[in-house]
């Protein structure tokens, strides 16, 4: 107890009066004034943990000291990215962004639907929508192209649009209703 008591004293006699340049280093610093507050009394927590104060020269640089490292180890610490953080930035820039294997074979097979559906179409209107929605030309230059009015264009685009939604729509009904008939093409029981 007589060593603690000793540290008590010490702290008191030497560490308080350097106290006030420590915190006139802080605020010069831009530290808040809570904020030193705080880095302040970590340092009377380190000193006054200490077994011994008989290997400190100066108190006053030794006060700094502690209260800079304990600056430094804050400063570290805030620049340090959560290792939870840093692993999901990493996992977000390897990430394949490529479909997985099913929902390519789904787009694959929707593909496919849609090209068998604009092989319906007129020649000049499968032309027309394949140069507006796959192409991504505008209206006055597959009108210019095609020696056409703007307004064909347009209508053409909306009769193969309309037409590839409506082809869609019946073959989703169709797989819909495939999952109601047996094996034998009979309609199941509820």
């Amino acid at each position: 107890m007589l060593s603690t008591n000793r540290v008590v004293e010490w702290v008191a006699m030497h560490v308080v009066p350097a106290e006030p340049r420590v915190r006139a280093w802080l605020q010069a610093q831009g530290v808040s004034a809570e904020h030193a507050d705080d880095l302040v009394q970590e340092a009377y927590c380190r000193i006054a943990a200490l077994a011994s104060v008989d290997h400190i020269a100066r108190a006053d640089s030794y006060l700094f000291t502690v209260v800079r490292n304990l600056r430094l180890e804050e400063i570290r610490r805030n620049r340090v990215v959560p290792i939870v953080a840093l692993t999901e930035e990493l996992i977000s820039c390897i990430k394949d962004d490529a479909p997985d294997p099913e929902h390519a074979a789904l787009a694959k097979a929707e593909l496919a639907q849609v090209q068998h559906i604009m092989a319906e179409l007129p020649d000049r209107c499968r032309t027309i929508f394949h140069l507006k929605r796959v192409e991504g030309l505008s209206q006055r230059e597959i009108a210019a192209r095609l020696q056409i009015s703007e307004n064909i264009v347009e209508n053409d685009v909306m009769k193969g649009l309309r037409h590839i939604l409506a082809g869609l729509s019946r073959a989703n009904e169709k797989s819909d209703g495939s999952l109601n008939d047996d094996s034998f093409g009979r309609p199941r029981r509820a």
